[in-house]
């Protein structure tokens, strides 16, 4: 994960990349979940399902590259799929798609695994 970013940003660019993630996870976790009610399930119920499982991997900012590739496919495909175009899926897409370029920010799991350490040599 280190070799995707230089650096995982933090201040006002860390809160930016996290309320982008907020903004593109949370109406997406909340739609897969409500999902979970109806069975049985079609095609574009299980996009749903995958979509809200690939936005709480991105709300907690965990293999955010990974979560927001497949969210920006799914989310792509649900807007053109169906009877009727859907911009809201198209608008998730996009943002998405901003998330595997910019990254998870500082105030993820990927920076606390993946980041930069800092070793203090004085201490024994």
């Amino acid at each position: 994960m280190q070799r995707l970013f230089s650096t995982f940003p933090n201040g006002r660019p860390g809160y930016g990349l996290l309320l982008l993630r907020v903004t593109c996870g949370a109406p997406v976790l909340v739609v897969g979940a409500a999902k979970l009610g109806e069975w049985p399930v079609d095609a574009l119920g299980w996009m749903s399902l995958v979509s809200g499982l690939t936005a709480a991997l991105l709300l907690a900012g965990l293999w955010t590259p990974i979560a927001a590739s497949c969210l920006a496919l799914l989310q792509g495909a649900l807007a053109f799929a169906g009877q009727a175009f859907e911009p809201t899926h198209l608008l998730q897409a996009l943002i998405g798609s901003s998330l595997v370029m910019l990254g998870p920010g500082a105030w993820s799991i990927d920076a606390r695994l993946y980041g930069r350490k800092r070793i203090d040599l004085n201490r024994a």
